[in-house]
């Protein structure tokens, strides 16, 4: 079963209203339609429903993006969905277009309060809105998967946070390679957040954007027995769907990847922010990020999306059983192995700058 809820922005109060379109060639009604669709499902298998959500970060206000996430997470608990994951950053937001004032040897004044706002609309984790979604999964009983910027100190990471549908924090992934000019501002994540959580509905990880093209990063997560697989993304090209189908087939396992779709009216006007190159090509209606969230099943078929329309929840039934369907002709870390001519080492300790040998009390005490 597949459905794709189209949602539409008012551009005067940026307060989304939900407007149902479906994109299968079904009637339309005023909720959401579901196409059945041959999976060849078998019964004694679970079938979980999941939503991708493709929609805007409100930049630089994070409590309004918190708040249109959980009209979303409301929108998708409704068609009763039990996993729903949105796009890469889209807290804190993606910072699209623009390179903070950087170039080689030089960091321009204004590049430097770009960095000191993003800094701002960024969350501790933990912390308040960390607390908040949790909330939110626990109120719509859904299993979270959630893009986020991370703030530790001065240092800000690509990270997606994990929430079971008990309302509890799970834990985080912290992309572990930033693309191309990301790396001025992010961090690097290191092999102590490569989780993958075993849940009642699949054992659930994530892997961000081009991270997702990374060889021995996909094996380390096909060795943790990942079954549906999160790619929160920011490529909106034609040739990421190639890589998604890739991975589902390769793996084994769900892939659900999720995109925001932004226009540039969603981020603020110049000279406030300024998409570098293209700014005078754009106008408020342009679109900035054409989305392309899809859905694929083990077996390389698309069970939803992808989509580059606009806003939207996109949703599918996964049959869990098709996992054992697909590993039977392909387990890339099972039978279709092997360790004695290729073999993966992962370092999964944290890496830290300092490390203190001793206590902070016998250090006090040694001042005494």
């Amino acid at each position: 079963m597949q459905s794709t809820t189209t949602i539409s922005t008012q551009a005067d109060d940026r307060e989304s209203r939900l407007k149902h379109m479906a994109l299968v060639p079904t009637p339309v009604t005023d909720g959401p339609v579901f196409a059945e669709v041959d999976m060849g499902a078998d019964y004694s298998a679970p079938t979980v429903r999941a939503t991708v959500v493709q929609a805007a970060t409100v930049f630089y206000d994070t409590p309004a993006t918190l708040d249109k996430a959980e009209r979303l997470l409301a929108e998708a608990a409704l068609y009763g969905s039990q996993l729903v994951v949105f796009p890469e950053a889209f807290v804190g937001g993606y910072p699209r277009g623009s390179n903070f004032g950087v170039t080689i040897g030089n960091r321009t004044a204004k590049g430097k309060e770009e960095f000191r706002r993003y800094h701002a609309a960024a969350i501790d984790v933990p912390g308040p809105e960390v607390e908040r979604l949790a909330a939110m999964a626990g109120k719509y009983n859904v299993y979270l998967v959630m893009g986020v910027i991370e703030r530790d100190g001065y240092t800000l990471y690509c990270t997606v946070l994990f929430f079971d549908s008990q309302g509890r924090f799970l834990g985080k992934h912290r992309k572990v390679m930033p693309t191309a000019l990301e790396r001025v501002i992010w961090g690097f994540g290191d092999g102590s957040t490569i989780p993958v959580f075993e849940t009642p509905i699949g054992k659930i990880g994530s892997a961000i954007c081009w991270e997702n093209r990374m060889p021995l990063l996909r094996t380390a997560m096909y060795a943790k027995g990942i079954e549906i697989y999160c790619a929160p993304t920011a490529d909106s090209r034609d040739v990421w769907q190639a890589s998604m189908t890739h991975i589902a087939l390769e793996g084994g396992c769900f892939v659900l990847s999720a995109n925001q779709f932004c226009r540039r009216k969603d981020y603020p006007p110049p000279p406030e922010y300024v998409f570098l190159g293209t700014e005078e090509d754009l106008k408020p209606d342009s679109v900035v990020c054409a989305g392309g969230s899809v859905i694929i099943s083990p077996s390389g078929t698309v069970l939803a999306g992808p989509n580059y329309e606009g806003e939207a929840l996109i949703s599918a039934d996964l049959d869990l059983g098709e996992i054992a369907r697909a590993k039977f002709d392909f387990d890339v870390v099972g039978h279709y192995s092997r360790p004695e001519v290729l073999s993966l080492v992962v370092r999964d300790h944290p890496t830290r700058p300092v490390t203190f040998t001793s206590t902070s009390g016998k250090i006090e005490a040694s001042y005494k």
